[in-house]
């Protein structure tokens, strides 16, 4: 089989899994992923590896656990030394470039230890994730009393709408993220009231359509090369606000009820309830707030979906649909005020679970386009199918997850993983200084199978939650004596993954097994009595005359 000439991989942030056409939604109008999902394989149960943007994504570019790679949250450097996609897929022959977000804070301290200069390409790329950078845009530059939250963030995207007459000192706030009222001042998207609100922009010039437009150029200037690009947008990431028309697409009759009870909030987990009684959370309880914020985020979704039919209308033109892979997903979802939350940070399906669709244009993947495949799938299995697609050999000692072209080819797997990890390390939280827990008690641990959900907090209890029979996760199970055997087993689960070998990554398990005995031949005899216990080829040095050589 051919290996795939090129890789489109396309990242959303925050998009939830059931928020597409193709997952279910009975409102929400996403055409063109529909027709993507109906090209290629749609896959129903993949988990996040964190539920937050910054170490999710490490996760996805090292193709390894939080516990491996170490980011543990958003700003937490990647240290040097992982290796990411594009140390992975340019010895292959692939370029491996980004236009957009990747979250990513470089190791600025390992990288002065080992005098590694951001200003020469291997120190670029350590900066950033292993990609060649065409444009990096993490989409954050709000301002606050003590500066910039990201000085970089947006910085380019700033330049051009200056550049478009938004004239501003932060254009990205001030235009693409704020609406005006009658007296022309703003309506920042940073009050959830204002969601409703079409931005003080041209769609054309808002960020999602200008992402597409960057990813355009790269591919116009790369004709003739193997690229990876990894395709990377902010939306629907809040602030919740979009630019006409997709601002008013969606009303509160298109807001689906809550996924949530009295019940849960009354019996809730300790840190559950910390993050339920935080700002976040008590606002998105608030049914008027749902309703107006929703809509807006349904509109963004839409207007991704209509940047999905530009991006696949252009990759037909050039004659590269038929010889790219097409990866789309998302790093985390949303909670939307489901479980009287907000935002993402726990394990919750909303929240951890994400959309793929991978779609392979070779013929092998013909018997399967248009289905849907329910095995359970970690974000780190793309890593292994990207070396997969560009035809290298697997490296299971440094990827962590698998390749999924077997199913995407319509293979029979006679062995799958039986269950998932997420982790979360929620120690810069309001919720940890809440509880009182110090940064090494404040870490979550999430086992998944295709029944039951299993989450673990260090000082505090577990919770258990049947997805046979309550897929909502309304019922916490784990204070029921019925189901002690089952918190055993998930305990015995996160031992084991606890317990793989993670840190060898400079040898595979072939070289191991190739290196055992070698030592004997190199002269070591170790436990050996007189030599006849062993072959006297491995002792012939050490018999006879001395030898004289004129190297000694």
């Amino acid at each position: 089989m051919a290996a795939i000439r090129n890789i489109l991989f396309i990242m959303f942030d925050q998009l939830r899994f059931d928020y597409l056409g193709c997952s279910g939604h009975p409102f929400l109008k996403t055409p063109n992923i529909d027709a993507l999902a109906a090209r290629g394989v749609r896959f129903s149960r993949v988990y996040a590896q964190s539920p937050v943007c910054g170490s999710s994504r490490m996760s996805f570019y090292t193709g390894r656990y939080v516990h491996s790679h170490g980011s543990s949250w958003n700003e937490v450097p990647l240290k040097v030394g992982e290796l990411t996609l594009g140390d992975h897929l340019r010895p292959l022959g692939m370029e491996c470039v980004l236009v957009g977000k990747t979250h990513m804070k470089a190791d600025d301290e390992g990288m002065a230890r080992l005098g590694i200069s951001r200003d020469t390409v291997i120190g670029a790329r350590v900066a950033e994730c292993g990609f060649d950078v065409f444009e990096r845009d993490d989409g954050m530059r709000p301002e606050g009393p003590d500066g910039l939250y990201d000085p970089r963030g947006g910085a380019v995207y700033n330049g051009y709408l200056r550049a478009r007459g938004y004239s501003s000192t932060n254009p990205w706030h001030d235009f693409a993220n704020s609406g005006r009222d009658a007296n022309g001042e703003m309506l920042s998207g940073w009050f959830l009231k204002n969601a409703r609100v079409p931005t003080a922009i041209s769609e054309d010039d808002s960020e999602t359509p200008y992402m597409t437009g960057r990813a355009i150029e790269f591919m116009e200037q790369a004709q003739g090369k193997r690229w990876c690009l990894h395709l990377s947008y902010i939306k629907p990431h809040w602030p919740y606000i979009a630019p006409a028309p997709y601002n008013s697409l969606y009303g509160p009759e298109h807001v689906l009820p809550a996924i949530r009870s009295e019940g849960e909030r009354i019996t809730a987990h300790p840190v559950f309830k910390a993050f339920m009684d935080g700002q976040i959370g008590r606002t998105f309880s608030r049914d008027d707030v749902r309703e107006t914020v929703i809509p807006a985020y349904m509109g963004l979704i839409t207007q991704c979906d209509d940047q999905m039919g530009r991006l696949f209308k252009y990759l037909e033109g050039v004659g590269r649909i038929d010889d790219t892979l097409i990866v789309l997903t998302s790093d985390h979802g949303d909670y939307l005020g489901d479980h009287w939350l907000g935002e993402k940070d726990l394990f919750h399906e909303p929240s951890v679970k994400i959309p793929l669709i991978i779609v392979d244009p070779r013929r092998e993947a013909d018997a399967t386009r248009g289905t849907v495949c329910d095995e359970i799938v970690e974000a780190i299995d793309l890593a292994a199918t990207f070396v997969d697609a560009a035809a290298g050999e697997p490296r299971p000692h440094i990827l962590e997850g698998r390749s999924l072209l077997p199913f995407v080819q319509g293979a029979t797997l006679t062995t799958w993983r039986d269950f998932a990890i997420s982790e979360y390390d929620y120690s810069i939280t309001p919720a940890a200084a809440r509880l009182g827990v110090v940064p090494s008690e404040a870490h979550l641990f999430m086992v998944v199978d295709k029944r039951w959900k299993f989450m673990h907090a260090e000082k505090f209890g577990p919770q258990l939650f049947d997805l046979r029979n309550d897929p909502c996760e309304l019922n916490d199970l784990a204070g029921d004596p019925a189901n002690k055997a089952t918190i055993e087993q998930m305990y015995d689960r996160l031992s084991t993954w606890a317990r793989r070998q993670s840190q060898r990554t400079t040898h595979s398990d072939d070289e191991m097994r190739e290196r055992r005995g070698r030592s004997m031949r190199r002269g070591v005899t170790l436990g050996v009595y007189d030599g006849t216990e062993i072959s006297e080829e491995l002792t012939i040095r050490y018999r006879g005359i001395p030898r004289v050589s004129s190297d000694q």
